[in-house]
């Protein structure tokens, strides 16, 4: 349990700086525990630090989770130190996570999910529902243009929110430089500095090189690049928000689903605008998948030709040995061989 906030963290007044990421732990979380997420690195301390304060003021605890990837050799260090830092801070319950990266998906996108998997464990373990992630506006910003660069659609681009239970993002509209800063404010009492990971600066990994072009492109167009990027993620989430609930309720509406199938009448979809109706195919996907959509854009624009533009096409064959295809003015959604298709 995090010890009395008077003199949090070895400090007894903070910087106006350091107050505003206190204030946005609490504006972000529920009155309950919290997990926080730790690599050692600034960005985490400063998370830790402002949660060191922020969740004992509501009358809650605070737990932190390290998480060592071990891909460097001195990763087991790097987790104890950071383990000493956060007990010097007064936290207790601290627990030191080890994973194994595996390798689909690459490097980075496998470290993360190793490290999500830690880290919900625990919270499962100790009945806890927020994790906290010091992920900043420049992390937001890093993924709207790596995802553009990618062709990605609306709800890709508007990448992280705040709050996607269970995680919590409390320092997304925040610059990295203030939460650097603040990190340095709660070390500098102690003589130790905020752990410095080597991977951040190998252009090996994608993000490093996307963070290379970033700076390059702030310097070229101006220092509202980056907070324009993080902007448009948000005004997107609100648009993607409104698009799905209304693809929702059309599917709910008008698609009739039985057990490995589903079908919709076509006249019911064709007069929807198109962003609802390439919703509303990979919802039909995924209700006859059973799990998460796995359409990629080529599947979707294939089967939504069938609804715009139909010239007679044949089926279209979908990931999950599902079949698409319309038949007596119905677009069906069928899983297994084509063969097997009935007409609902």
């Amino acid at each position: 349990m995090a010890r009395s906030n008077a003199r949090c963290c070895g400090v007894t007044h903070v910087s106006p700086e350091a107050q505003r990421l206190r204030r946005a732990v609490v504006d972000c979380i529920e009155v309950a525990p919290v997990i926080v997420g730790c690599s050692g690195g600034p960005d985490s301390l400063a998370l830790v630090a402002s949660a060191a304060w922020a969740v004992p003021s509501v009358g809650h605890e605070v737990h932190v989770v390290i998480v060592d990837h071990g891909l460097q050799a001195d990763s087991a260090r790097v987790a104890h130190n950071a383990g000493d830092i956060v007990r010097h801070w007064g936290i207790d319950n601290v627990v030191i996570e080890r994973v194994q990266v595996g390798t689909q998906g690459g490097p980075e996108a496998a470290a993360r999910t190793a490290r999500r998997a830690a880290l919900a464990d625990v919270a499962s373990q100790r009945g806890i529902n927020q994790i906290l992630l010091a992920h900043t506006r420049e992390d937001q910003a890093e993924t709207v243009l790596l995802r553009l660069a990618r062709g990605s659609g609306a709800r890709s681009i508007a990448s992280m929110t705040p709050c996607d239970p269970p995680w919590h993002r409390p320092f997304l509209d925040v610059p990295r430089d203030v939460v650097h800063r603040v990190a340095r404010e709660y070390l500098e009492p102690l003589g130790v500095e905020a752990w410095d990971d080597p991977h951040n600066h190998d252009p090996e990994f994608t993000r490093v090189r996307v963070r290379e072009a970033m700076t390059l492109m702030e310097e070229r167009l101006g220092p509202g690049f980056v907070p324009g990027l993080a902007r448009s993620a948000h005004l997107l989430t609100d648009d993607a928000d409104a698009l799905e609930a209304w693809a929702q309720g059309a599917f709910d509406r008008w698609v009739h689903v039985t057990k490995g199938e589903c079908g919709v009448d076509v006249e019911a979809i064709a007069g929807q605008p198109r962003a609802v109706r390439t919703r509303l195919i990979r919802l039909m996907h995924q209700a006859v998948l059973e799990s998460e959509d796995s359409l990629d854009f080529d599947h979707v624009q294939h089967v939504e030709a069938m609804i715009s533009t139909w010239k007679g096409q044949g089926p279209a064959q979908l990931p999950g040995a599902i079949t698409a295809r319309v038949e007596y003015g119905r677009l069906t959604f069928h899983r297994g061989s084509s063969g097997e298709m009935s007409a609902t």
